[in-house]
């Protein structure tokens, strides 16, 4: 008879699989692929005015017809996506921690304390780098989710796939319904007035903050940038909140299932995977293209736009995800060449690839730096994205073969455990 091992809190520990190191094979792979897909997600962001990512007609820049088929492909395959893909692979990060805590006699507190750095982190940089973090959602998530990793895997997908589909009815009650009450002549109806109003002022104060900071943005110094986002954005922090938290908790605890389910490493019935796989993702992308055709169709007004992104796309968005994280968890486990290890390694370093290609954005865009802000079209950001893609996959692999980790994954470990480990290989 088994005895039940305990952390020394008196924390019940759950088995550890035999072969534990077997169930991550594709994990780095899939990473690494996400974080080079994320910039590709935000560099309208990054490169334009806050509006111009959702509303072409934001850009500083005539955005012809070409821009707007980048728009709908962009739309289709990316958006949502690549940061879905990076939230499951956040949650099965999760339970891996846990596992491995587990086998040491630690216990959950040292996922909390590691969450912890992660919203410190993540502070930093949207205060001082990027408002676009997505650092501190993952950190507060998170905080939730520790709470369920001990569950099994199915509880656990249960749980996050009804999770997210009450999170696709919040978002259409409130988000969806926007566009029907500020663009469909439902908003003409009696009663309806001042909803369509409100709608119309919301749409207004958005483009009166993109005009008012865009000083800051042409010709402002780095003081006047941050000083802006401290005294003018610190509640935005609770709205990214608000907008995303429906979707990250749920998938998070999906992916913990899917490691539990050891869908992220080779065995099992490759060939049913990937025919689930297949069927999710193209039935998700026949979807989004249709709503990104759509969007093209009437113009991509200001409502349109961030409804389809935050509600309509929801659910064949998520189809998309699950069958990229299966499919690319094959491809990973046994793919090698060039790409694949550098993809790899890009995905080992994620978490110093995240916030170096912030830093790299900045000093192209800024002002201070290289003043590109407002001035490329979405082709031409398109290129500077290439660019942050040739960087991400030239330096990590060399660096992790002299190292054992990225230096912010090198640091947040040193933290997380509060002493110095070796880093040099």
């Amino acid at each position: 008879m088994t005895e039940t091992q305990t952390t020394p809190d008196g924390e019940a520990v759950p088995p550890a699989p035999a072969k534990s190191g077997e169930r991550i094979l594709g994990l780095d792979f899939i990473r690494g692929i996400a974080v080079l897909g994320i910039l590709a997600a935000n560099i309208v962001a990054f490169g334009q005015p806050w509006a111009a990512y959702m509303m072409p007609s934001a850009f500083l820049v005539p955005h012809d017809s070409i821009d707007e088929w980048l728009y709908v492909a962009q739309f289709t395959l990316i958006d949502g996506k690549m940061r879905g893909l990076f939230t499951l692979l956040f949650g099965a990060g999760m339970a891996l921690f846990m596992e491995r805590a587990w086998a040491r006699g630690s216990s959950r507190w040292l996922q909390v304390r590691r969450l912890g750095w992660l919203l410190v982190f993540g502070l930093i940089h949207f205060f001082l780098i990027w408002r676009g973090d997505i650092l501190t959602l993952y950190a507060v998530a998170g905080f939730v989710a520790v709470l369920f990793v001990r569950m099994e895997g199915r509880a656990l997908m249960a749980l996050g796939l009804s999770g997210y589909a009450l999170g696709a009815l919040v978002y259409f009650a409130t988000i969806g319904s926007a566009y029907f009450i500020a663009e469909t002549p439902l908003g003409q109806q009696e009663g309806m007035e001042e909803g369509a109003a409100a709608m119309i002022e919301v749409k207004q104060e958005t483009l009166d903050i993109d005009a008012r900071e865009r000083p800051i943005m042409e010709s402002g110094s780095y003081v006047d940038y941050v000083t802006n986002n401290v005294t003018n954005h610190a509640a935005d922090i609770l709205n990214m909140l608000w907008l995303f938290a429906f979707e990250t908790l749920p998938l998070m605890l999906v992916g913990m299932a899917m490691y539990k389910f050891g869908w992220f490493s080779p065995g099992g019935s490759v060939r049913k995977r990937q025919v689930w796989a297949w069927s999710l993702l193209l039935i998700g992308g026949a979807l989004s293209l249709l709503l990104g055709l759509w969007l093209k169709s009437i113009g991509f007004t200001y409502w349109s736009t961030i409804a389809a992104f935050v509600s309509f796309s929801m659910l064949p968005r998520l189809l998309m995800i699950l069958g990229l994280a299966v499919l690319l968890a094959q491809i990973g486990a046994t793919a090698s060449g060039w790409l694949a290890e550098r993809l790899s390694a890009a995905g080992r370093a994620a978490f110093t690839n995240y916030l170096g290609t912030s830093v790299l954005m900045m000093l192209i865009f800024h002002p201070w730096a290289g003043g590109l802000w407002g001035e490329l079209s979405r082709p031409e950001l398109y290129l500077v994205v290439a660019l942050a893609w040739a960087i991400m996959l030239a330096w990590s692999k060399p660096w992790l073969e002299r190292y054992r980790y990225g230096p912010l994954e090198w640091l947040w470990r040193c933290l997380t455990y509060w002493k110095r480990f070796p880093l040099r290989r």
